[in-house]
Parts: structure tokens; sequence; C-alpha cells
């Protein structure tokens, strides 16, 4: 969701299957397109939470999620725990951080809570979790930077 030249009217809501009431940024985002879907919700509580299903296409060789998918799902729930900070704004990923501590399979529902720990001027800092059903995957930060129109 990072980049690009026009600002968005935001995410749009699911509006039936599986993920009905989700939000997503599909169509935006080409990579995220294609190593998604990734949806997001807010809770009643305003924390939000990220989700996907895991598929054979995320895995790597030893049949458990690759590297780069964890990162780029977390990538994408940078953006949107800060998406109500980042409203009718453009930005770009200038750092991401990640620790790989379990492994996902074909089938569980990945997701992603975190927080926003400084909103301040153009730069936003946010950490989260990545988990499965059975136990945590990935811890991430990041920072993501607010940038004008080009």
């Amino acid at each position: 969701m990072d980049g690009g030249n026009e600002i968005t009217s935001g995410p749009r809501i699911v509006e039936s299957g599986d993920w009905a009431g989700w939000r997503t940024w599909s169509g935006l985002d080409p990579f995220e397109d294609q190593s998604g879907p990734f949806y997001f919700r807010e809770g009643e509580d305003g924390r939000v939470t990220t989700a996907f299903r895991a598929e054979t296409k995320h895995m790597n060789g030893g049949g458990f999620m690759h590297g780069g998918c964890m990162m780029t799902f977390a990538d994408f729930s940078l953006f949107a725990i800060a998406w109500k900070e980042l409203a009718d704004s453009r930005a770009v990923t200038v750092s991401l951080n990640g620790e790989f501590v379990g492994p996902a399979r074909p089938g569980d529902l990945v997701t992603a809570t975190g927080e926003v720990v400084r909103a301040g001027g153009s730069l936003l800092f946010v950490r989260g979790l990545v988990s499965t059903g059975t136990g945590p995957m990935l811890n991430f930060s990041g920072v993501i930077k607010k940038i004008r129109a080009r």
C-alpha cells in the first residue's frame, strides 16, 4: 500500500465470502495482490487485526511459510495498524525489521496485531506480532514515512 501517485479513498470493505466485513487494499498494490490477499479489521477496542489464509503459494521448499511472505505480510500490517493515522496520506516503508520465531503451514489462519508506538510529524513507528493458532511466527517493527505527491 506504500508509494503510488494518488491518494485513494481508503481501504474497501469486503462485502461477501469468508472475509465479509474485513477491509482490504486489493487492486492498489500489485505485489501485495500477488502475495495475498491480505485483510484487516478494527475491533471494538480500536485494535487492528490483519489476516490471511496460508496457501501452498506462500510456502518455501521445506513446506513452511517463506520468510519473504511473512515480511510482506508484516509490511501490509504496518499500514493496516496505522491506517487511521495515515488517513488521506501517501506513505512508504523506510524501515522494516523482523525476527522469525515460528512456522506456518498451508491452511493456517495467519494473523497480526500491533500498535503505533509513536506518530509525530511525518514518521510513524509501529510494532507487531504475526501468529497462527499454534503460536507466534514473526515479531516485527517498522517506520513509515508520510510523503508528498510527486
